[in-house]
């Protein structure tokens, strides 16, 4: 879900810088004209501060470069 919202994001992004109106229109003009980069920035923004990075990226490494593997965290 994460890399989906992820690539929503970056697609809504993309579309938004190549807007020749985003120049002469003011930021929040600009994001009320392009609902699917609001939608998308939102909804990733709301995942991270709900710790979904924490459920993805389970595995650090020690200092020697050796993988941890950690258990899944239990959602509640």
């Amino acid at each position: 879900f994460l890399i989906v919202v992820s690539v929503c994001t970056v697609t809504g992004a993309w579309n938004w810088l190549i807007d020749p109106k985003i120049q002469k229109v003011s930021f929040f003009t600009s994001l009320w004209n392009h609902p699917f980069l609001t939608i998308s920035c939102i909804t990733l923004i709301g995942l991270f501060f709900t710790g979904i990075h924490k459920k993805v990226y389970n595995m650090p490494c020690n200092d020697t470069g050796k993988l941890i593997l950690k258990p899944k965290p239990h959602v509640q």
